[in-house]
């Protein structure tokens, strides 16, 4: 795990709860579980505040961090995404998003790339991307101030479930998603069990509940999170989430445990 992706999840699943600041030295020592060196962190944290990600504050002698608004967006964006899930049925509709941007803009479409990746949006073709999910005005809204980007929305339907099973599988490489699930399973399912007895200590649990969001999250902003019925058979995408959310209520106490005895807090 990356230094600064750790700052980001210590603040999202544990700071925002106890004021939302951070003293240097209790970064440190937070960081110091993952074996992250005193000066790297100090590093980390300066190049994070010039980039506008987090800012701070004297307190003494001492330095508060704390994440700029911008980061808390990004993180509660972040959230949604892992923790969420589409519920209900599908009503059919393919909500599809069609963008044209100049060639020489080719930074901003790789921009408008990762956006429509990020809200579930797959590749029918170069520039036509489309989700089974109503989320254009998300998209819409994400580019409002980018003249350069050309965007059309409208949503349809195919002839029938064979379509958009085909639609599915083309624009989404479902079969590696699903293989990198089963992985994830594999590897944590088995854990259950010492969880439950408690087996780990307060640090540790920390440090496995961070490894535990870090391995899972990779995977939700990479799935659509597609209707039951345009998955292949035998999905392990909903028994992932499953799995990842009792392992990460099960560390959670354990976790928060050592957390508090750093800040100081109860």
């Amino acid at each position: 795990m990356k230094p600064r992706s750790l700052v980001f999840d210590l603040f999202g699943d544990y700071l925002r709860y106890r004021g939302g600041e951070v003293r240097l030295r209790e970064l440190v020592q937070l960081m110091a579980c993952f074996d992250v060196p005193e000066a790297t962190v100090r590093v980390v944290a300066a190049r994070m505040r010039k980039e506008g990600w987090l800012t701070s504050r004297k307190e003494g002698r001492e330095t508060l961090y704390s994440l700029t608004d911008a980061s808390w967006e990004l993180l509660d964006e972040g959230r949604a995404r892992i923790f969420n899930r589409a519920h209900g049925p599908w009503d059919g509709q393919w909500h599809t998003v069609v963008y044209s941007v100049p060639e020489a803009e080719r930074t901003l479409r790789e921009q408008l790339r990762k956006k429509l990746a990020w809200f579930g949006f797959g590749p029918l073709a170069s520039a036509i991307w489309l989700s089974p999910h109503d989320r254009t005005d998300d998209v819409l809204a994400a580019f409002a101030h980018s003249p350069a980007i050309r965007l059309d929305t409208f949503s349809s339907r195919t002839s029938g479930l064979e379509a958009d099973r085909d639609i599915a599988s083309r624009a989404w490489d479902l079969k590696a998603l699903d293989q990198e699930y089963a992985e994830l399973l594999a590897r944590y399912r088995p854990r259950l069990a010492r969880y439950r007895a408690g087996a780990l200590t307060a640090e540790e649990s920390l440090v496995e509940r961070m490894h535990l969001v870090h391995d899972y999250r990779l995977l939700p902003f990479r799935d659509p999170d597609l209707p039951p019925e345009l998955l292949p058979a035998g999905w392990h995408g909903r028994q992932a989430h499953e799995v990842f959310l009792e392992a990460h209520g099960l560390l959670r106490a354990r976790a928060e445990e050592h957390v508090d005895t750093v800040l100081g807090t109860t």
